[in-house]
């Protein structure tokens, strides 16, 4: 039976045999531990928002020929990505977190173009082998983690050239069954809270790196994986008792290193091995639509845009001119992240599997964006909330007999405004631009799909600048024998085209 609701996921989880550390101790049952159950709790809501809102949060499947959670769904439209967008804002909103399913629905959709084009090239078997897989955790409404990001180890070289090869996932041994990866993949999201985990390649590769030119899927509880669970500011508020110094008690997000130790992948599960020269056209497919996924921020900005004008409120100064400004300000730039990102989408295109890939340009406007944005409307929010986000006393202090009253007596604001209800809003914009889910809404779109460098590369490839400045010197009747090169833009040509349609 498929997993339906958000209850039925949380119990799909229990009794794995899955190998995590937390603390340097090995955690007996994932889903019962303080720490990790608010990352579950945001999991689990992907599965209920399906349930209230089929037309958002579900998708005709023409693999399955079901309704299928659209975090599983293959993209057959520029609406499907829209609709994407607007799940994701959702989301944010629901949770105030992030809740680790955009990382899979990226990764299946970027495979789908990827293999397909392999197979054309080399007469592999690849696609039809991904498209048995999305049938099955269609089929069972799985969650799928994608593992990307390899340590690295020395920048300045490539996987092959390294002094420790397991610096990058790779094979180290095949046979005619499948193949053994050893390697590690580092800050995995929710990745302990999936059933699935697409182990892909993190960079351009050569044609020394084939051994690392491996993507496969692999059960989360697979025999030779290891567990390294990330600490997050602020994260053991959720073991201290009580709910109020959590600022959010019920939802978080979760990162964790993945150590592969001689991983096996059946022949039935791997994608890719060995074609380096497609490494690259999957790390920028998924990098485009996972880029635009940053959307998903927008809706945590809606609730520390609505925490910050309920601790005006609270505080006394609605009104106020500067208050009301600064809440416009964060509005504006909340709503220009939200802009490119369903502009991408709807700047969409089909690729030769069938799959629909947005506007990449838009894709790297929209988190480059996100880079930036969260940070103002995070300081914008502890200006309005004022001094007591970082000096409030602990919950315990407020339900002391002793301390208790003096606290309420002194920490009121408006009349009618009950104490306690201010003191958990301060905590919430304290959990938010601080504390744990800080992670999830300021580092996390800082580095998330790359670092601020990674998109301005991308737009600086894509500008366009020789086609720009013939426009210019067209309008200003330039005359001279140098013509600009016209650079190759899908993005102009969809405008263009979209532009003489409605004309």
């Amino acid at each position: 039976m498929p997993i339906r609701t958000g209850q039925e996921y949380i119990q799909s989880l229990r009794g794995r045999k899955l190998k995590v550390y937390l603390f340097g101790e090995l955690v007996k049952e994932p889903v019962d531990h303080p720490m990790i159950r608010p990352s579950i709790n945001a999991v689990a809501e992907t599965y209920d928002l399906a349930g209230r809102e089929e037309e958002l949060a579900t998708a005709h499947s023409s693999i399955t020929g079901m309704r299928v959670n659209r975090f599983l769904h293959i993209v057959e439209s520029a609406q499907d990505l829209v609709l994407q967008n607007k799940m994701q804002r959702k989301m944010g909103q629901n949770t105030g977190t992030c809740f680790q399913r955009c990382v899979g629905m990226d990764a299946i959709n970027s495979l789908h173009s990827t293999t397909y084009e392999i197979d054309e090239k080399f007469g592999t078997k690849y696609h039809k082998r991904l498209i048995d897989f999305i049938k099955m955790v269609q089929t069972e409404n799985l969650v799928i983690g994608g593992a990307m990001t390899d340590p690295k180890g020395d920048r300045s070289k490539g996987p092959a050239e390294q002094a420790d090869p397991d610096m990058f996932v790779r094979v180290v041994e095949k046979n005619d069954k499948g193949v053994y990866v050893t390697g590690a993949k580092a800050h995995q999201t929710g990745c302990i809270n999936s059933h699935w985990i697409i182990i892909m390649p993190t960079m351009r590769l050569t044609e020394n790196d084939k051994d690392y030119a491996i993507v496969g899927a692999v059960p989360a509880d697979a025999e030779g994986i290891t567990y390294i669970y990330g600490r997050q500011s602020c994260d053991t508020r959720s073991m201290e008792g009580g709910d109020l110094d959590a600022g959010n008690s019920q939802f978080a997000g979760q990162e964790a290193m993945i150590i592969l130790d001689r991983v096996f992948i059946p022949w039935e599960k791997v994608f890719m091995y060995g074609e380096y020269e497609f490494a690259s056209m999957l790390v920028e497919r998924f990098t485009c639509y996972h880029r635009r996924s940053y959307v998903c921020k927008t809706g945590l900005g809606d609730v520390l845009i609505g925490a910050a004008a309920t601790i005006a409120d609270y505080n006394g100064i609605p009104n106020v001119s500067h208050i009301k400004d600064k809440l416009v300000e964060m509005t504006h730039l909340n709503e220009s992240i939200y802009a490119a990102g369903v502009a991408s989408s709807y700047q969409a295109h089909k690729l030769k599997s069938g799959v629909w890939l947005n506007d990449d340009m838009l894709a790297q406007v929209c988190k480059h964006n996100v880079t930036r944005f969260p940070y103002e409307i995070g300081r914008l929010a502890q200006d309005i909330a004022g001094g007591l986000v970082v000096t409030m006393p602990s919950e315990k202090d407020f339900r002391n007999p002793e301390t208790g009253p003096l606290l309420r007596k002194y920490l009121a604001g408006r009349k009618g405004v009950d104490v306690e209800n201010r003191m958990r809003i301060l905590r919430l914009i304290e959990n938010m631009t601080l504390g744990r889910n800080a992670v999830g809404y300021l580092t996390e779109s800082m580095h998330g799909a790359g670092s601020p460098q990674a998109q301005r590369i991308q737009i600086a490839r894509q500008m366009q600048l020789g086609y720009k400045k013939n426009l210019a010197k067209h309008l200003a009747n330039v005359k001279d024998d140098f013509e600009e090169p016209q650079e190759n833009s899908e993005y102009f040509k969809r405008v263009f085209k979209i532009n003489n349609k409605e004309s």
